[in-house]
């Protein structure tokens, strides 16, 4: 997932905080924001079916529409980043021009595109947009919760980035095939956290503004051991996460479309949403609880772990009923986002802590640019073995997380 520098808490100033501008009211706030906001992600990617028969799209154009929003967030979270534009403006008014844009830039699709040469560059237009959303979401939690109430407060962030990613499955499930309806409604709903944003978000009393990321030391996550360690666990995360996340409808209808085809588009989008985006948040939830009591690397593992075997078994998983499928997939999508807060706080703790921004911000960006080549390679590998085998692709990525983190852990007993 993308992982914004998460400010060191600084002293508490002021008089207590009550009604909306207290921690609790505000946590709730951003979260619904974000989930508001982040509609936009996968709406395009939500009605791809209806795209290929309309504009007679082909896979390659189906591809560059999904890997637009990638890339777009990636250019924009560098951005940000090397100007110091996040601290520069304040952030809840940072946070309602990212949602805005990308509301812009969706309803721009949904009124002007009637083929993808437009639309993949507002789809790159939104990605860049987003790069305002989440982090910035990130950057106002941590200026209301202090070290003691940041991991479940992380928790439940994550978890808002689950729902909202995959809202655009349930309003493809209630607004049916209509393409254009489904983009106008996930427009509104980033406008209305645009406006939510301006009016009710406040930043707390713990903001704090670290040092600036420096182009020096770009490549230190990856010269020492520990932290290269936790961000090849975290490549490997992300190789699986995001294809997952695009494609999982694909794998779905094609699946039922032979062993249960009475289930319509609507039942397969309402699945994927429980499945990766309700059942993702409660992952979220418990991922953060349990590592606050056994510790992030060794949930991280079973986390991965879990997801590795989902891509595994996927092959078989197809051609179960219905109901049991469904069961696994709700497995699969707790899973697969469980561990994603986990690998931003190891790493914050094994970097240097003067560039710990520079440090996640190229974490982000590694790993938004390897979802690029998962989402574009397994259309391609559905062309060429069916897509009932090509998620087992995926499974490479949990194997190399499930091994740096081993070596991780390894390397933290021996130091004690």
């Amino acid at each position: 997932m993308p992982h914004a520098a998460v400010p060191q808490p600084g002293p508490a100033v002021g008089a207590p905080a009550h009604g909306l501008r207290s921690p609790g009211p505000q946590l709730a706030l951003i979260a619904l924001t974000q989930v508001l906001a982040l509609a936009v992600w996968f709406s395009a990617s939500a009605v791809l079916p209806v795209l290929r028969r309309d504009w007679d799209l082909g896979t390659g154009g189906a591809v560059a529409l999904t890997v637009a929003v990638q890339l777009g967030f990636v250019v924009g979270a560098l951005a940000s980043a090397t100007t110091g534009l996040a601290d520069r403006v304040r952030p809840e008014r940072l946070f309602a021009t990212g949602a805005g844009a990308a509301a812009g830039c969706t309803l721009a699709v949904a009124v002007l595109a009637d083929g993808p040469g437009v639309a993949v560059l507002l789809r790159f237009a939104t990605g860049a947009g987003l790069a305002l959303v989440y982090p910035i979401g990130m950057k106002l939690m941590a200026s209301w919760f202090g070290a003691r109430g940041r991991g479940l407060a992380l928790g439940v962030l994550v978890g808002a980035l689950t729902l909202g990613s995959l809202l655009p499955q349930l309003l493809v499930g209630v607004l049916g095939d209509s393409w254009r309806t489904v983009l106008v409604a996930a427009a509104g709903c980033g406008a209305v956290a645009g406006l939510l944003a301006l009016a009710a978000l406040r930043t707390g009393p713990h903001l704090s503004v670290g040092a600036r990321p420096r182009a020096a030391q770009a490549l230190d996550g990856f010269r020492a051991a520990r932290p290269r360690l936790v961000n090849l666990a975290y490549l490997g995360h992300m190789w699986e996460l995001y294809a997952l996340w695009a494609w999982a409808s694909a794998w779905l209808t094609a699946s039922r479309a032979v062993h249960d085809p009475g289930l319509d588009a609507a039942g397969i989008a309402l699945l994927a949403l429980v499945a990766f985006g309700v059942c993702g948040a409660a992952g979220c939830l418990l991922g953060g609880w349990a590592a606050g009591r056994v510790g992030r690397a060794p949930v991280a593992t079973v986390a991965v772990a879990t997801s590795g075997v989902c891509c595994l078994l996927s092959p078989w998983a197809w051609s179960w009923p219905t109901g049991l499928l469904a069961v696994f997939v709700c497995v699969w999508g707790a899973s697969v986002i469980a561990d994603s807060a986990m690998f931003s706080t190891l790493l914050s703790e094994v970097s240097d802590r003067r560039w710990v921004g520079t440090a996640l911000t190229v974490q982000t960006a590694t790993g938004f640019l390897l979802t690029t080549v998962t989402i574009s390679a397994l259309p391609y590998l559905a062309e060429a073995v069916t897509w009932r085998w090509a998620l087992v692709l995926l499974a490479a990525g949990p194997v190399l997380s499930v091994a740096a983190l081993a070596r991780f852990r390894r390397l933290g007993a021996a130091a004690g």
